[in-house]
Order: structure tokens, then sequence, then C-alpha cells
């Protein structure tokens, strides 16, 4: 289908939710799993396309590793494939190897791999030619770029003779993501230290030790519906499947969407959301958490609460340049994305007598946050949504939840 018209619920919204597992955990869990020869007990397996990805490809003996257009399985993978002496072709769809990849190579050769790239300097295609182990066991690489690179090291440390120490130089990006890897190592037997005063990471060799381990629901998921709970008139909403005391840095959700009128209550199940009233102005850093910037961006947008944020320089080399997008398709909904200081600060506010369709129609970009932070627009009016398929990166069965609670119109 070519696109999706959400239309506003004609009812209040009463409903439970069992939310897709985390593709952050499960990308993680999957390269351990390879670590120890697939011994793993697994369970809640992520069926978004870029986990399915992530683990068609540790199993395939093709010397090809196309990764379509998941980030974290390309640089994962990467990592994965160098360290373990595995010879690989490393591609993706255009965008994908328009999107950097020559900070985590650099390491990686400094380590001891022989990787080439195809044609353009610092992006993919890749060829993996194979690894002899340098000796160094010290890396220093700076703390603000994607924390992905940092987390790819991270999980191949512990296969190194020396293991790894990473020292971090300046502002640390989403240190969740980091720590998250790091906790995950841990439940896996490995004893980590991280300093985080002098930013410094130190990962012993050790082999990781095969255990059972239960993927959680994913964060970013829920925050579609917390918008969702937000922007319909009356809404309660059980997302199941999620933990109080999370891994993931998208559970910061409960916490900004208190500002938008949404109450998180953690039940023995998951997290109960209902509505409560909202402030009429936030202010957000986003470095933690950059894949919730759209959807507060939309939300606060149509609730008319003025929106400061910061920490979203890495949107712009997501699958999208997102910042550009929500640039041009916030105008549409009566809103506008400003940017107030150079590559830090930017508002959202709407525009004052705005002329605006009956229809919206909301590009995606190939983005799947776009779809998925756009759609609960339609619960105050109907909105269009352009090639709705995207979802499927991390969300697959988004449209058949959204279409429990309101109707679809699909054409």
């Amino acid at each position: 289908m070519k696109s999706i018209i959400v239309h506003p619920p004609k009812q209040p919204i009463r409903t439970e939710i069992r939310l897709a597992a985390s593709k952050s955990e499960c990308n993680r869990a999957l390269i351990i799993n390879a670590l120890t020869g697939f011994q793993c007990a697994l369970s809640n397996i992520s069926e978004a396309r870029d986990s399915q990805t992530m683990q068609r490809l540790l199993q395939s003996d093709d010397y090809t590793a196309d990764v379509i257009d998941a980030g974290t399985t390309m640089r994962f993978l990467t990592a994965y494939f160098a360290v373990t002496n595995q010879k690989k072709r490393m591609t993706g769809t255009p965008r994908m190897c328009e999107r950097p990849i020559g900070i985590l190579v650099d390491a990686l050769r400094i380590l001891g791999a022989d990787i080439e790239y195809e044609q353009n300097e610092g992006y993919p295609p890749l060829k993996l030619n194979g690894f002899t182990y340098s000796g160094t066991n010290e890396l220093v690489m700076r703390g603000d770029v994607s924390s992905q690179y940092i987390s790819a090291l991270l999980l191949i440390a512990p296969e190194l003779p020396d293991g790894l120490t990473i020292r971090l130089e300046g502002e640390v990006g989403s240190r969740p993501y980091i720590e998250m890897t790091l906790n995950q190592m841990a439940h896996f037997g490995i004893e980590y230290q991280a300093d985080w005063q002098t930013n410094t990471l130190t990962i012993p060799p050790y082999k990781y030790q095969p255990q059972s381990y239960s993927i959680e629901s994913d964060w970013s998921g829920a925050s579609y519906w917390y918008s969702i709970v937000a922007l319909a008139t009356d809404a309660e909403v059980e997302l199941l499947g999620l933990k109080k005391n999370s891994l993931q840095g998208d559970s910061a959700i409960a916490e900004i969407m208190r500002n938008l009128g949404v109450e998180s209550v953690f039940t023995e199940g998951g997290v109960l959301l209902t509505k409560i009233p909202g402030a009429a102005s936030i202010g957000w850093d986003f470095t933690n958490c950059p894949d919730l910037a759209q959807t507060i961006a939309v939300c606060c947008g149509l609730k008319d609460i003025k929106l400061s944020l910061t920490g979203i320089e890495s949107l712009k080399i997501k699958e999208t340049d997102r910042v550009l997008a929500l640039q041009n398709e916030l105008v549409k909904l009566g809103a506008e994305l400003k940017e107030i200081e150079k590559d830090h600060l930017y508002e959202v506010s709407i525009i004052k007598n705005a002329s605006l369709s009956e229809l919206p129609s909301i590009h995606t970009y190939d983005d799947h946050r776009m779809a998925m932070a756009f759609a609960p627009a339609g619960m105050i009016s109907p909105v269009r949504i352009e090639e709705p398929g995207v979802v499927v990166k991390s969300y697959p069965g988004f449209w058949k939840d959204l279409a429990r609670i309101t109707t679809l119109e699909e054409e």
C-alpha cells in the first residue's frame, strides 16, 4: 500500500498493547550469542527487520553481507566479522552507504583488522580481509560520536588477547546505550570497569558464558503510544513487557511525557498510561535519547507546548536527515522546527494563522520513525502517512496495533 489515512477514534481508547521487542537489546544479545558459538537461549527475539537481518547474516556463509538500511547491524557486524577473522564484504542501501563508519574502521585497523573502502573513504561498502592482532589494547575515541561505534568495540573486546581499554574524550553522547551494552555483557560473565569520571572503559580478556536471556519490549516503540495518549481526547493504555528499571535510554519517555500530559504507573505486566494536565513549555536535551526527538516534536507541535531541543545533531545522519525531515513535515500540521543556535538549540512552536490542508500528507523519507512519530496526529484530525511499510524496520505490527483503537484507511 502506498499510504494509510489515520482517522480520529470514535470512542474512548481502552486497550493493552504487547510491544515489539527492543531491537537495541536484541542486536547486542545476538552478537554475544554468536561469540559463544550460538549456545545461549534467547527469548523474545525482535521481529524488527534490523534484528532479523542481523540474525540471518550471523548464520550466513555468504561473502557479501547486505545489512539493507540497518545502521546498528552494519556497525556491530563489521566489528564482529573483523575480529573473528572472517572475510566479508559489507554493504547496504544507497542511504546506508552515505552513513559514516570511518571512526569504527580506524579503531579496528589499530587493533589489527585489514579493512578496505570499496568506494568512498570513510563509508561503506567495505572489504574485510582478515585480522592479525596488533598487540594494541588501548583506544582513544571521541565521546560524542555514535554510541554504536563504541558498543561495537565493547562487544568484541573480550575476544582480544589482552582485552581492551577505551578512553572517551569530550562529552559522551548516548551514554545509556553504552551502559546497556556493558550491562548485557555482564549478564554473560564479563567483569568490566567503567570510570565515568575519566570516561574510561576497561574490558578484560574473557570468554562470554552461555546464558538464557529475555529481551525487554521496546521503549522506542512505547513512545508512539505515549504520544497517542497525550493527543487523544480520552485514553488509557497499558503497554506490556516494559520494566521500570530498564537498560534502554528511551525509557526517558516516561519522564518527558509527564510534561506533555501522560502519567506512567508501572504494573506487574508493564506500564499503564493515563492522561494528566500538561505543561505550557518544555526544554529537553536529547543527547541520550535522540530517537525520541521526532515523537516529542510532533506531539508538542500539536498540543501547542513550546519545545526547546538540544542534543539532536546525530539525527542528521540517521535513516534520513531527521532534522530537515521534521522541518519539512511539521509545517503541514501547523507547527515549525526552528534552528536557534547552529547545530545546538532548536525550538518547536505553532505557526499562527497557518493555512492547513484538510488532509495533510506526511512524507516518511524511508524512515520508520517519521511514519510512527506522525501517525498519532490522527488522534486529532485525519492524517495521511505515505509509504507506511517503513515501520518493518523496528515495529512491524505497528499498524495492526493502531487499528485496534481507531480506523485506518489503506490507499
